[in-house]
C-alpha cells in the first residue's frame, strides 16, 4: 500500500467501484429479467432456471484458485483472463445466440466475478491510507452487493426495444471497461512465491464438480421438483461423495489448501452457522418481497422506485458499517444487521392482494440497510480468526465464506419457495372448498365475474365457466398473499432465534474473557504483608 496522490487514489477507488459492479451485475440483470430471456429464446422454466445457476456453479469454486494464483503470478493476470474470456463469449452470444451459448456466457461470467469482487477490495485498499485498511475492505467487499438493485433500476432502460440483445450488449461494455481500466491503472506489484502444488489440482477437481453438483439439485429442486427426478438424487450423492472425498484428501495432506482441523474448531462452526443463517434471511427480499409483487403482477417497470429505495438502504448500510467500524463494533454490527433483517420480516407480514410496491418502501430500506451492513464486519471477523494461525487459512476462510453466502442464498430461496407452494396449496385447497355456489354471496360473485365476459361470449355456458375460472384465479392469488404471509413470519421467526443465539454467544465470549482478563491481572497484585511480631 505505497503513497498515491489524491486523484490517483479516487481513480482507484471508481476503477474498484467498476470492477465490484462489473462481476455481479450482469448475473443480476439475467435474474432480473429472466421471465423475458425465456420468452425471447424460447427456454422452458427449467431451461431457464440453468442460466443463473451456471453463474454460481464456476464462482463458488474458482475462489479456491483465486488466492494462490495472486500469490504466484499476480491478480492482474487473472483478472485480465477472466474479463477478456468474458467480453468475448458476451459477444459471441450476440452473433450464435441460443441456449448453450447461454448458459457458456453465464458460467465464464462466475469466473470472471470471482476475480472482480477480490480485485473491487484490493484496488478499494489503494484508494486510503493504511490507517483506514479496515474502512475499505468494508467498502470492497460491500460493492458487488449493489448489483441486484441497480439490475432492476437499469433493466426497463436497457429493455426498451424488447430485446435481450440489449442486455449482453451491456454486460459485453462493461467487460471491456473494467478490463481497460485494470490494465490502465495496475495494482502496485506485491512479490510472487511459488505455492501451487500438484495436489492443489486434485482438490480443485473434486471440488468443482462436487459444488456443482450441489448447487444444480439447488437450483432445480423447485422447478422439476424434489422426489419427482431420481437425477436429483444422483447429484446429490455425487456432490456429497466427490467433496467428502476432498475433504479427506486435505485432511491427510502436510500443506494443506483447506484446513480441514480449523473448520472443525466451535469457533469456525459457529461463523459457518452464522453466516449462512445470515444470509438464509437475506433471501427474504429476493424472493419474498419480489416474488409476491411479481405474483400481483408487478414488473420491472412498476418496481423501480421500490428498488431505488433499495439501492439507497444498501449504499447507506455499507456507509453505516464503514464509518462505524472498528475492532469492538464488529459483533454489534452484525447483530444490528440481523435485527433489522427480522424487523423488515415483521413488518412484511399481513400484506394483502391490494399492495402495491410503494407499501414495502419501508421494511425493504430496513432490509436494504441489514444487507448492506453485515458482509464487510462479517469478512473482517473471519480474516482476523484466519490470521491468527497464518496466511495459508485465508484461503480456507474464502472457501467458506463464498460457499456460505452462495449456498445460503441458493438455499434459502429453494426451501422458501418450495414452503410457499406447499403453503399456497394448502390454502387454495381450503379457498375452493369454500366456494358453493349454492351460497348467496358465492353466487352473486360468480354472476360479477360472468359479466365480464357478456361482451364478448355470446354462449351462456362457455360464459359461465369462465366466470369460474376467474373466481378460481382469484382464489389462488389470495392462497399465494397468504402463503407469502407465512414465508414472512417463517423468516421473522428464524431471525428471532438467530438473534438470541448471536446474543448468547456474545456475551458468553464477553463473560469468558473477562474471566480471564482478570486472572491474568491476579498474580500481579502483591499479596498483601503479614504483620509480624516482635
Amino acid at each position: 500500500m505505497p503513497w498515491h496522490p489524491p486523484l490517483v487514489r479516487l481513480a482507484y477507488a471508481l476503477v474498484a467501484l467498476l470492477v465490484g459492479l462489473t462481476g455481479g451485475l450482469g448475473n443480476a440483470l439475467v435474474s432480473a429479467n429472466l421471465a423475458t430471456i425465456q420468452g425471447q429464446l424460447g427456454l422452458t422454466p427449467s431451461e431457464g432456471t440453468w442460466l443463473p445457476a451456471a453463474y454460481v456453479m464456476v464462482n463458488i469454486t474458482v475462489n479456491l484458485l483465486v488466492f494462490k494464483f495472486r500469490q504466484q503470478y499476480g491478480m492482474r493476470i487473472f483478472t485480465e483472463i477472466g474479463l477478456g474470456l468474458y467480453a468475448a463469449v458476451t459477444l459471441l452470444h450476440l452473433l450464435v445466440g441460443g441456449f448453450a451459448m447461454a448458459v457458456a456466457v453465464r458460467a465464464v461470467s462466475g469466473f470472471a466475478g470471482a476475480a472482480a469482487t477480490t480485485l473491487s477490495m484490493l484496488y478499494m485498499l489503494q484508494a486510503m491510507p493504511r490507517a483506514y485498511t479496515g474502512k475499505m475492505v468494508v467498502l470492497g467487499v460491500g460493492i458487488p452487493s449493489l448489483a441486484t438493485p441497480l439490475a432492476w433500476l437499469l433493466s426497463p432502460t436497457l429493455l426498451v426495444y424488447g430485446q435481450w440483445h440489449n442486455l449482453y450488449l451491456f454486460e459485453a461494455g462493461l467487460a471491456l471497461c473494467s478490463l481497460a481500466a485494470v490494465v490502465i491503472l495496475k495494482l502496485p506489484p506485491g512479490m510472487h512465491i511459488k505455492v501451487f502444488e500438484k495436489l492443489d489440482f486434485l482438490t480443485f477437481a473434486l471440488m468443482a464438480p462436487g459444488a456443482a453438483m450441489l448447487v444444480a439439485a439447488l437450483a432445480q429442486g423447485y422447478s422439476q421438483w424434489w422426489f419427482d427426478e431420481p437425477w436429483l438424487a444422483y447429484l446429490l450423492i455425487g456432490a456429497v461423495v466427490l467433496i467428502s472425498t476432498a475433504f479427506y484428501i486435505e485432511h491427510h495432506r502436510a500443506n494443506p489448501l483447506i484446513q480441514t482441523r480449523w473448520l472443525m474448531t466451535p469457533t469456525m462452526l459457529r461463523f459457518i452457522v452464522g453466516a449462512f443463517l445470515i444470509r438464509f434471511l437475506t433471501s427474504e427480499q429476493t424472493f419474498g418481497a419480489v416474488g409476491l409483487l411479481r405474483t400481483l403482477g408487478m414488473g420491472p417497470d412498476q418496481m423501480q422506485p421500490l428498488f431505488a429505495v433499495i439501492l439507497a438502504g444498501t449504499v447507506l448500510g455499507i456507509a453505516a458499517s464503514s464509518l462505524s467500524f472498528s475492532p469492538k463494533t464488529l459483533i454489534p454490527q452484525i447483530i444490528v444487521a440481523i435485527v433489522l433483517l427480522g424487523s423488515a420480516a415483521v413488518l412484511d407480514y399481513g400484506r394483502t392482494s391490494l399492495d402495491r410496491p410503494q407499501d414495502f418502501f419501508f421494511s425493504q430500506f430496513l432490509m436494504a440497510v441489514g444487507s448492506g451492513m453485515f458482509l464487510g464486519p462479517l469478512v473482517l471477523l473471519g480474516i482476523t480468526q484466519a490470521l491468527k494461525f497464518g496466511p495459508n487459512y485465508v484461503i480456507t476462510f474464502t472457501v467458506v465464506l463464498s460457499m456460505t453466502q452462495t449456498l445460503g442464498a441458493m438455499t434459502g430461496s429453494a426451501l422458501l419457495s418450495t414452503y410457499q407452494l406447499h403453503r399456497e396449496q394448502v390454502y387454495s385447497s381450503e379457498l375452493v372448498a369454500q366456494i358453493n355456489p349454492a351460497d348467496p354471496q358465492v353466487a352473486q360473485r360468480l354472476q360479477q365475474q360472468t359479466g365480464v365476459y357478456r361482451a364478448t361470449v355470446l354462449d351462456p355456458v362457455q360464459r359461465a365457466a369462465q366466470g369460474t375460472a376467474l373466481l378460481a384465479q382469484i382464489a389462488r392469488r389470495e392462497a399465494n398473499v397468504r402463503a407469502f404471509n407465512d414465508v414472512f413470519a417463517l423468516s421473522g421467526v428464524l431471525a428471532l432465534l438467530f438473534l438470541f443465539w448471536s446474543l448468547f454467544v456474545a456475551i458468553r465470549a464477553a463473560i469468558r474473557n473477562r474471566r480471564l482478563d482478570a486472572a491474568a491481572a491476579a498474580p500481579a497484585n502483591p499479596a498483601p504483608a503479614r504483620a509480624v511480631n516482635t
